[in-house]
């Protein structure tokens, strides 16, 4: 019997020994593939932060060979060299393994550059030389450049020589929060003192997106209105949807760059939420909270809803652009029209629940913002002229004038040609009323839901 208990014995500690050695087993195997993985993670983020002080430094060549350019050929080609290189180091940026805030004016200022530069490029495209302007704002955009890639080369020189392990790049930030007495700088330490020396960046004045033209910029059609208290918005949401002032409350404010009040109604299966402009007292936006159920409501007859909608609200002479279908709710996109002139610029949404045909939604931010009544320029090329740019193999369908946004939301009025390839494909094409060059290309993905633009 003691022998038996024996050899249990024996034999237990024979399977708790296997046991520990295949743990010991796994856990080195384990610690080896984590050892493995730091490893590459690491070369990928020393691959990466080369790349970004190579672009960087390519960036502010390119800048500066931009200022000793005299025709537009050559100021056009290092342009795009400039975008190219911006692209690139912003890819860097994006494999980093930094915070947002480590690297937000780097990132930001390398957006800038880049969608500045490739503006200047289409303008040269056209024949424009360089203005006088222009060439100071590339000036500033490179000694900013300048700085910034002695920067970023001083601190790659500090991850060379062993000041700055990789290890720390990789985890900068979790160390940075735990050793506020840290002895040394590490490499999140020393980005954010990068970004926080930046230097001072010129202001761009272009047609793009970081043009210092659309800071604060004030809604058009709410212009020189005065603001209007809590209860006249209530009034104003009340009348928007057809119902009495008591059956409407308030929600608080809202902030932005349109400052509104926020409304809201009981309706049957949900609520009704609105924003009420404090300039003006206008509806900004509504949307309701009710599930839509299954389509009963013929396509056709939601488009009149809409329009019939439109026209009680206030908004006249609108242009209905497309439509697009999606969860059981249609959704109309319209333009002012000025005149024979569609103006995309203002832009008013109306969405109608499908099953009970009820509008359900409304946004009116592209209107407000953009309203006013425009002087246009002359034509100089008429539509006939401007049909010579339509390639042949190219149906042209119809045709009006429309006033176009870019970017920068500047407009350029154009002569509007959608057309049909021979795959029945459609298209549209835009051309200046005063240069004869295309302007615009947009692709128009149909289907059954409705129509996209690319």
């Amino acid at each position: 019997m003691k022998r038996g208990i024996k050899r249990g014995t024996v034999r237990l500690v024979s399977y708790l020994l296997a046991a520990a050695v295949c743990c010991g087993v796994l856990a080195g195997r384990e610690h080896a593939r984590a050892a493995q993985w730091e490893r590459s993670a690491v070369n990928g983020y020393q691959r990466a932060f080369g790349q970004l002080v190579t672009a960087v430094g390519e960036v502010d060549s390119a800048l500066q060979k931009s200022l000793y350019a005299t025709s537009p050929g050559m100021s056009g080609a290092i342009c795009a060299e400039i975008f190219g290189k911006s692209l690139s180091a912003k890819a860097a940026v994006s494999a980093l393994p930094f915070q947002c805030q480590e690297l937000e004016r780097t990132d930001g200022f390398l957006s800038r550059v880049g969608d500045y530069a490739f503006s200047l490029s289409r303008g040269a495209l056209a024949g424009r030389a360089l203005t006088p302007e222009e060439r100071e704002t590339l000036r500033g955009l490179s000694q900013a450049a300048e700085v910034l890639s002695l920067n970023l080369k001083e601190l790659q020189s500090g991850i060379q020589d062993g000041s700055l392990s990789l290890t720390e790049l990789s985890g900068a930030g979790e160390q940075l929060e735990q050793a506020g007495d840290a002895r040394q700088l590490w490499v999140g330490d020393q980005l954010s003192l990068i970004e926080r020396e930046f230097p001072e960046v010129p202001s761009l004045i272009y047609d793009g997106p970081f043009s210092e033209h659309l800071t604060g910029r004030a809604p058009r059609a709410l212009e020189g209105q005065p603001e209007v208290d809590e209860d006249a918005a209530r009034r104003a949401a009340a009348e928007f949807l057809g119902l009495v002032r008591s059956r409407v409350y308030a929600t608080g404010e809202i902030a932005g760059d349109l400052p509104c009040y926020g409304m809201a109604a009981d309706d049957e299966g949900g609520t009704v939420y609105l924003s009420v402009t404090k300039q003006g007292g206008r509806v900004l936006g509504m949307l309701s909270s009710r599930p839509v159920g299954y389509e009963a409501v013929a396509e056709a007859q939601a488009l009149e809803t809409a329009r019939n909608f439109l026209a009680e609200a206030g908004y006249t002479d609108m242009a209905e652009t497309y439509h697009m279908r999606r969860n059981g709710v249609l959704t109309v996109n319209y333009a002012w029209r000025q005149g024979d002139v569609v103006c995309y610029s203002d832009l008013v949404k109306v969405s109608v629940a499908l099953d009970n045909g009820r509008v359900c939604g409304f946004e009116a931010r592209g209107y407000l913002t953009c309203h006013t009544q425009r002087e246009l320029p002359e034509v100089a090329v008429d539509a006939v002229q401007a049909a010579a740019t339509v390639p042949e193999d190219l149906e042209i369908l119809a045709v009006q004038t429309a006033l176009v946004p870019s970017d920068g939301q500047y407009e350029t009025l154009c002569h509007e040609f959608k057309c049909a390839d021979a795959e029945g494909r459609h298209c549209i094409l835009y051309v200046n009323v005063q240069t004869g060059q295309q302007e615009k290309i947009l692709l128009l993905l149909e289907d059954e839901t409705g129509t996209l633009t690319l």
